[in-house]
C-alpha cells in the first residue's frame, strides 16, 4: 500500500498569533468559558480576535441534535448551526462568529471523503495522517485568512485522551511546524479537586493530564487549574514543578459566581501579560470598566424580577442558554437580580395540569416562551400564553414563542376553534401558522430551514418599533413555519397588530397587543445578538415592562387578601395534551434523557431542536 502524502502546510497571515485551549481530567471544565474571558483581555488591550471551536463528533453540525445532548443551538450571522460555545464567544468579545467558526470531526471527514469521491487525490490512498490533519489545519487558517485578526484562538471540544479528538490534538501538534513555534501558545485546562475527607486539593490528576498532553507530543505554555477556591502558592508551585513550568503559567481558576468575572479573574493574575510577553508583542493597558459596570450594578441589586420561562427542555438548562443570558444582561443593567422559575410546559397543559404551576405562571412578573420544535406540551405552551394575555403579564415570545400567541389569540379572541400550526397538527381547520412554500418539498433536515441574519421592517407605530428605534433592523432566524398569510387579515380584524414583517411584507416577524402593558413575540431570536453591556433591545424592554408588575406587586404586598386575590388572572385549562406530532405528520419531537429513551435515534423534522 503506497501512502499518498500532502505537500499542503497551513497558509496564514504572517502576523497573526494562534492559541489552543485543551481540557484534561473531566468534561465541562469550562474551556468555553475560558477560550472567551482570554478573548475579552485581549480584546479589551485593543487587540482582534477570532475563536473557533472544533468538536470531535460525528454529526455534521449540532443542528439535529437534541438540546439534552448538546444543550442550545446557536445561530450565526451567516447561518450556521453551531455549538452553543459559539455564544460564549460572542458575548464575551462581541464580535461576530461565522460558519468557519465551529468545526466538526463530521464535517472535516465529510469534506475529505467528498473530494476523494471527484478524484482530487489522484489515486492515493486517504488516511487520517495527513488528509484529516490537513483539512484541520486548513480550517484554523481559515479564520485567519478570512478575518484578519491579531489571535486566532482554537478550543478543542473533549478531554485528553478521547479517542475521538485525537485527530484534532495531532493537527494542533503539527501546527507550530507550519507556522513557527513562537507563534503558536497551548493551554491547558485541568482540575484540582478537593478530597473533602482529606482536607486538601490533589494535583495529581492535573500531572497526569499534562503527562497525557505531552505523550502526544504537545508540551503546555500554561494551565487553568479548576478548583472550587483558589489555589495556594505552595499548590501553583507544586504544579509548575511538575509541569515544567513557571509559576506564573499556573493559573487558578477558581468558581466564580458570574461567569463575566473570569476575565476579572484572568487579569489579575496576568494571564493576558503573559500571553503578550510569550508572543513578543506590546498593546495598550486593558479596558474593562464597560464589562464590569453591569457585574457590579447586579451585586449591588437588591430588586428582583422573576421571568417563568416555559419549555420542554427544562430539565437541562443549557437547552435554553442564549435566552437566560440575555434575561440576565438586561436585568443587570436595570439594577435587579434575576430568578428564572423554570417551567415544564407538560406540567401547564391538559384537564391535570398541574394548579401549583399555574399559580406560579400567574404569580410571575413576566411570562417567556422561547424557540422549539415538535408538538410534546405545546398545548401547555398555548396555556401559558392565555395567562399572560388575560392576565396582563409581560410575555415575550421567541420563535416558537410567536407561534403559540398566535395560535392562543386565534382560539379565543378571533373565534378560530382548534386553530394550531401544521407542525403540531395537519388536520387543524386553522391552520394560522403553515410551513413556507420553499419547505414543503424539503426531506433533508439539517441546515435546511431558515438560518441566519435577515432584513426586519419594523412598522410605524408600533411597540416593536419604538423598541428597537430603527425602521429596519438585522435579527437572526431558525425555522421552518411562519403565520399563514391566508388567515392573517382575519387575526388582524380581531385585534392583533403586526408590526414587523419581512420588507416585501410577505412574511410576519413580530407580532403584538395594543391593550397590554407588554404582548410581543418574535419569529427571529434575538437573544443570540444580545451583549452583557448590550442587552438586545426585546429583552431590555420585557424585563423593564416585568419590573413594573413587580413593583406594583410589591405595593400589594401588605393589600388585604380578597384585594389581592380579585386581581388573579382566571384560571385556564389546555385542551389536547398529546403530543400530535408524529401522529399526524408534524415534527415529532427527539426522545429525552430521562422521560424518553436516551438512546433512540431521532427522527422527522422534531430531531432539529431550538
Amino acid at each position: 500500500m503506497t501512502s499518498h502524502y500532502s505537500d499542503r502546510h497551513a497558509q496564514v497571515p504572517s502576523d497573526t498569533c494562534f492559541i489552543f485551549i485543551t481540557g484534561g481530567v473531566v468534561s465541562s471544565l469550562g474551556k468555553g468559558i475560558a477560550a472567551s474571558s482570554i478573548g475579552r483581555l485581549l480584546v479589551s488591550r485593543g487587540l482582534s480576535v477570532g475563536l473557533q471551536k472544533f468538536d470531535p463528533y460525528i454529526n455534521v453540525d449540532p443542528g439535529t441534535m437534541s438540546p439534552y445532548q448538546h444543550g442550545e443551538v446557536f445561530v450565526t450571522e451567516d447561518g450556521a448551526e453551531t455549538d452553543l460555545d459559539l455564544g460564549h464567544y460572542e458575548r464575551f468579545t462581541d464580535a461576530n462568529t461565522s460558519r468557519a467558526s465551529n468545526v466538526t470531526a463530521g464535517g472535516v471527514y465529510d469534506t475529505v471523503i467528498r473530494r476523494e469521491r471527484r478524484g482530487d487525490y489522484l489515486g492515493g490512498t486517504v488516511q487520517v495522517v495527513p488528509h484529516i490533519t490537513d483539512e484541520i489545519k486548513q480550517r484554523i487558517a481559515l479564520i485567519a485568512e478570512s478575518s484578519d485578526v491579531d489571535f486566532v484562538i482554537t478550543e478543542i471540544g473533549g478531554t485528553v485522551g478521547d479517542i475521538e479528538s485525537l485527530p484534532f490534538l495531532e493537527a494542533i501538534r503539527q501546527f507550530p511546524v507550519d507556522v513557527g513555534r513562537r507563534r503558536c501558545l497551548f493551554i491547558h485546562l485541568t482540575l484540582v479537586p478537593y478530597i473533602g475527607h482529606a482536607g486538601e486539593l490533589k494535583t495529581k490528576p492535573t500531572q497526569h493530564s499534562v503527562n497525557e498532553l505531552r505523550r502526544i507530543g504537545i508540551a503546555p505554555d500554561m494551565l487553568l487549574c479548576r478548583s472550587e477556591s483558589s489555589l495556594s502558592p505552595e499548590i501553583r508551585k507544586k504544579i509548575a514543578l511538575f509541569a515544567s513550568l513557571p509559576v506564573e503559567a499556573i493559573v487558578s481558576a477558581r468558581d466564580v459566581e458570574n461567569i463575566y468575572k473570569v476575565p476579572l479573574v484572568f487579569r489579575d493574575q496576568g494571564v493576558d501579560d503573559f500571553i503578550l510577553e510569550h508572543f513578543g508583542l506590546t498593546a495598550d493597558p486593558s479596558e474593562l470598566s464597560s464589562w464590569e459596570e453591569p457585574i457590579e450594578r447586579a451585586a449591588r441589586a437588591t430588586r428582583v424580577v422573576r421571568i417563568a420561562l416555559v419549555g420542554k427542555y427544562v430539565q437541562l438548562e443549557d437547552a435554553y442558554l442564549s435566552v437566560s443570558e440575555a434575561l440576565r444582561h438586561a436585568a443587570s443593567l436595570q439594577d435587579s437580580k434575576l430568578e428564572i422559575d423554570w417551567i415544564d410546559s407538560e406540567l401547564v397543559e391538559g384537564a391535570s395540569g398541574d394548579i401549583a404551576v399555574s399559580d406560579s405562571l400567574a404569580g410571575a412578573d413576566g411570562i417567556l416562551i422561547p424557540g422549539g420544535f415538535g408538538g410534546r406540551g405545546i398545548e401547555g405552551k398555548i396555556a401559558a400564553a392565555r395567562i399572560a394575555r388575560e392576565g396582563r403579564i409581560p410575555y415575550l415570545g421567541i420563535c416558537l414563542g410567536m407561534h403559540v400567541a398566535v395560535a392562543e389569540f386565534a382560539r379565543n379572541v378571533a373565534g378560530m376553534d382548534g386553530a394550531n400550526s401544521t407542525e403540531m397538527d395537519m388536520e387543524t381547520p386553522y391552520p394560522v401558522i403553515d410551513l413556507l412554500p420553499e419547505q414543503k418539498e424539503v426531506a433533508d433536515l439539517g441546515g435546511t430551514m431558515r438560518l441566519g441574519a435577515d432584513p426586519i421592517k419594523l412598522h410605524e407605530g408600533a411597540r416593536a418599533r419604538e423598541i428597537y428605534g430603527e425602521a429596519v433592523v438585522y435579527e437572526r432566524h431558525r425555522h421552518r413555519y411562519e403565520v399563514n398569510n391566508l388567515l392573517r387579515k382575519r387575526l388582524e380584524a380581531a385585534g392583533l397588530r403586526v408590526s414587523g414583517t419581512s420588507p416585501d411584507d410577505r412574511l410576519v416577524e413580530v407580532i403584538e397587543l395594543d391593550d397590554h402593558p407588554f404582548f410581543v413575540a418574535s419569529q427571529f431570536h434575538p437573544e443570540f445578538k444580545s451583549r452583557p453591556e448590550r442587552p438586545a433591545p426585546l429583552f431590555a424592554d420585557f424585563i423593564a415592562a416585568s419590573l413594573e408588575r413587580a413593583a406594583r406587586r410589591d405595593e400589594r404586598a401588605g393589600a388585604p387578601a380578597a384585594l389581592i386575590e380579585s386581581e388573579r388572572p382566571p384560571a385556564v385549562v389546555a385542551g389536547g395534551g398529546d403530543d400530535l406530532g408524529g401522529a399526524v405528520g408534524g415534527e415529532p419531537d427527539v426522545v429525552a434523557h430521562d422521560a424518553r429513551a436516551a438512546g433512540d435515534r431521532p427522527t422527522g423534522r422534531g430531531a432539529e431542536q431550538s
